[in-house]
């Protein structure tokens, strides 16, 4: 546990790291025209073109409004189209336009980029622990473990 000195020091810094990852992942999405969190939508649909609006927030872990304005401005953008599912009306499905599908390769670029320059300097061993502690900080602020 950490000193009296030490508390709030975790929380600083998480929030320094995640500004400066969105901060360096902005840098490499605006060259392909995109914003922080809307290449995750794209990757999914690489992964398997023509998914829900709820499915799509479902694997983001966001609201369906969330999704429903990021994929107004990936529409916007010609990135995607919106149709109604064949099967149910209710159900809009989406899916990759050929300018959302010809961003496959720049975006793992990118996204390849975005790991190495986040993990610059760490050797093997400290990037397997970062990823596990990592892990356990999600864990722990999900209610994932016992105590809280």
């Amino acid at each position: 546990m950490p000193t009296d000195a030490a508390l709030g020091e975790l929380n600083h810094l998480i929030i320094q790291v995640a500004r400066a990852h969105r901060a360096t992942a902005l840098s490499h999405l605006i060259k392909l025209g995109l914003h922080p969190g809307q290449e995750i939508i794209l990757m999914q649909l690489l992964r398997r073109d023509g998914q829900s609006q709820t499915q799509l927030a479902e694997l983001l872990g966001v609201q369906a409004p969330t999704v429903t304005k990021m994929l107004q401005r990936l529409e916007a953008g010609d990135f995607v189209e919106r149709r109604p599912s064949s099967q149910d009306n209710r159900v809009t499905l989406v899916y990759l336009s050929a300018k959302g599908r010809s961003l496959e390769q720049p975006l793992q670029e990118a996204w390849a980029a975005l790991e190495r320059q986040t993990g610059l300097g760490l050797s093997n061993a400290e990037h397997d622990t970062l990823v596990k502690l990592l892990e356990r900080l999600r864990s722990n602020l999900a209610g994932e473990v016992d105590g809280c």
